[in-house]
């Protein structure tokens, strides 16, 4: 798909599908705006292509010459409901049964009832082929044409729809894979995941979950991209790793999209960050159904190549972004025991929560309109009407079930300041997993909360860790839909070699390199970016000889990599061992092509005065178990440079941000709203 530059009749579009809304973020040239239509969780394209008609109708444009970026959650629904694909596995003979077998670790180690999930594909559909390859390439039992015959006659008759092929050290000899994928291929209308173009890394397990995943989703994903791309000619694909791809590829490797939406959010965030001068942020993206969160430090975005999404390891690169089932939409109830819990069952888009109008179920949306949180405003500018009476009945009745299990009388009130506090401590659990727990100093970051429900949460958590600032960039609901568009193309490639890092081979991780960025050159050139518009990024994933998992750090020199991986050591474990010999395992290469941005935008008015503005208007909320009266300001009409009087309610078309009493808040040159908190 030809990468064009933007210009003044070059409209793109930005689209982040979520569990409640999916939002649009479109520009031609400076101009950029935002908005958010009901989600269609039945088919995620219908809310799309409705989008996208509204903008060809808004700017004159044809829907099929719209370029669109696409952050889709249609991987991980499928891998969470267990809707994808019948697929047929084949492997080596007597190695059928990895993807079951796994680690053998327990998924909570002192639970032991705890069940793991069944495999995505079932013995009966696992296929053992009779060759064997070595570790360093030779082939011990070649792979003949009568048990390819054989495989394939096998295959045929179990009638999958997709097949998956992960065959022992085919990283290193790919010769058999490539074998009988041509025959299957030749043989079934069925799409083929073959692991050495996949994930040519050691570690089969990771290796054959991660060919597995891919093929399970091919079939959905192709026709669900086939649909969009009919509409959209110029279609990309936000992958999990920060950066986007075209359709024809995201087809070809769903796999690396199970993350594609909340990525783009933590990519628009970093930008906004970045423009306002910080270095170090965590993310807090809440949205309808689930909060992200992921760590940022010196500006860079931080990956991993040891996801877990649904119970099942995807080991290609994504952004090591923490998820919790907690959101606007999440649903509050009673349990057995007595206890109040919230999510992660979620309201979704349908019927959605309460005030919505269609819900009965007491969500966390429900329980900030109760508290007065809304400001009395509506959301999307007046388009979405809440029913602040039909939230509190079901806050009402909630708060019998309460009354019920505690033997006291507890009010509405009581109920959605308890359903708040239950949700904020899933919620900082998931920020302490990202930061804390990996040894990094929350007083040293800045909380950069986006998604429709993330200000009215933010502050809050922030407090509780000690986060010392809160930015909320400007458009904060539609700011994964924004990263998307803002994002480059990216094509990660990896290679294990496996060497001594103070050896004499390491010509071969040269030559590593080497061949990796020649095949992105060529493929990003294939896509319409030149020489002037690629960078090239190496890594190498590195250990203390026998060590079971790795390091990723950046590839500067083979001299350096031993001093580099010491520190990186050091930094993330709190030791490190100089007199331990150091492993290469794996050399990485991210490569990108670079897209057109859009211009930063800055607030169109500014103020020099020291003193709090005045709001417009003021209410009555629910800070604690006493209301408050509460400023309301209008973001759109606060400019740079404004000081705001605490506590307020800051409002606007995709968010609501609440800032307590004892903060202050202004608004940068950027138009960001910045809350410093009192350490």
């Amino acid at each position: 798909m030809p990468q064009r530059r933007a210009s003044s009749s070059c409209v793109r579009v930005g689209v982040d599908t979520g569990g409640t809304f999916t939002d649009f973020v479109f520009a031609r040239g400076r101009r950029v705006e935002i908005f958010k239509l009901a989600s269609t969780p039945a088919d995620p394209s219908l809310a799309i292509a409705e989008g996208l008609r509204r903008v060809a109708a808004e700017t004159g444009a044809r829907v099929a010459d719209l370029e669109v970026v696409h952050g889709t959650t249609v991987g991980t629904n499928a891998l969470l409901t267990r809707a994808g694909a019948r697929v047929a596995l084949v492997a080596t003979a007597g190695f059928e049964d990895v993807i079951e077998i796994g680690r053998q670790a327990r998924p909570r180690l002192y639970d032991f009832d705890a069940v793991k999930p069944p495999p995505l594909v079932p013995r009966a559909m696992r296929f053992g082929a009779r060759e064997r390859v070595t570790a360093s390439g030779e082939i011990l039992e070649a792979l003949g044409e009568e048990e390819i015959e054989r495989l394939v006659a096998e295959i045929r008759s179990a009638a999958p729809e997709s097949v998956a092929i992960s065959l022992l050290f085919s990283f290193v000899s790919p010769g058999h894979e490539q074998k009988i994928a041509r025959a299957i291929s030749r043989a079934l209308d069925a799409p083929v995941s073959v692991s050495h173009e996949i994930l040519p890394e050691y570690r089969e397990f990771e290796r054959t979950s991660t060919v597995a995943v891919n093929a399970y989703l091919q079939p959905l994903m192709s026709r669900y991209l086939e649909r969009l791309s009919s509409r959209a000619k110029s279609l990309r694909v936000m992958q999990s790793s920060g950066g986007s791809v075209s359709a024809k590829v995201a087809s070809r490797e769903p796999v690396r999209t199970v993350l594609s939406g909340p990525a783009g959010g933590v990519v628009g965030a970093l930008d906004a960050a970045r423009a306002a001068g910080l270095r170090d942020i965590i993310t807090f993206d809440m949205g309808g159904t689930s909060t992200d969160v992921a760590l940022c430090s010196d500006a860079q975005l931080r990956t991993t190549n040891e996801s877990v999404v649904a119970g099942l390891p995807v080991a290609v690169q994504v952004l090591d972004i923490h998820t919790v089932g907690a959101g606007g939409g999440s649903v509050a109830r009673v349990d057995a025991g007595g206890s109040l819990r919230v999510g992660p069952e979620s309201a979704g888009a349908d019927p959605g929560p309460a005030c919505y109008g269609r819900g009965r179920l007491p969500t966390v949306t429900d329980a900030n309109l109760v508290l007065g949180r809304f400001g009395g405003a509506e959301l999307l500018g007046g388009d979405f009407p809440l029913d602040e009476g039909r939230a509190r009945r079901a806050l009402d009745s909630l708060a019998r079930q309460m009354s019920k299990a505690g033997g006291r009388r507890v009010a509405a009130t009581e109920a959605a300041l308890g359903v708040v506090r239950v949700v904020n401590a899933g919620m900082e659990r998931a920020l302490r997993v990202v930061s804390v727990e990996r040894g990094f100093d929350t007083r040293a970051f800045s909380l950069v909360s986006f998604g429709g429900a993330g200000g009215l949460h933010a502050v809050a958590l922030a407090e509780g860790l000690k986060i010392p600032r809160v930015v909320v960039p400007a458009r904060p609901g539609a700011l994964s839909a924004l990263g998307a568009l803002q994002s480059d193309v990216i094509r990660d490639a990896s290679r294990t070699v496996m060497l001594d890092a103070g050896g004499a081979r390491l010509d071969k991780l040269e030559r590593a390199f080497a061949e990796m960025e020649r095949e992105a050159r060529d493929a990003l050139r294939r896509e319409g970016f030149d020489a002037a518009r690629q960078r090239h990024g190496r890594s190498v994933a590195a250990r203390y000889r026998g060590q079971s998992f790795e390091l990723e750090i950046k590839f500067r020199n083979p001299r350096g990599v031993a001093s580099d991986f010491h520190r990186a050591h050091l930094a993330r474990y709190g030791y490190e061992q100089r007199s331990n010999p150091v492993e290469i395992v794996s050399a990485r290469v991210r490569s990108r092509g670079l897209v057109a941005k859009i211009a930063g935008e800055k607030a169109a008015a500014s103020t020099k005065s020291r003193a709090p503005l005045a709001p417009p208007r003021t209410a009555e909320v629910y800070f604690d178990t006493r209301p408050v009266r509460a400023a309301v300001y209008a973001r759109e009409e606060l400019p740079a440079g404004a000081k705001l009087r605490a506590p307020c309610v800051v409002t606007e078309y995709s968010s609501t941000t609440l800032v307590p009493a004892g903060a202050s808040a202004s608004v940068d040159a950027r138009g960001n709203l910045v809350v410093e908190l009192k350490q």
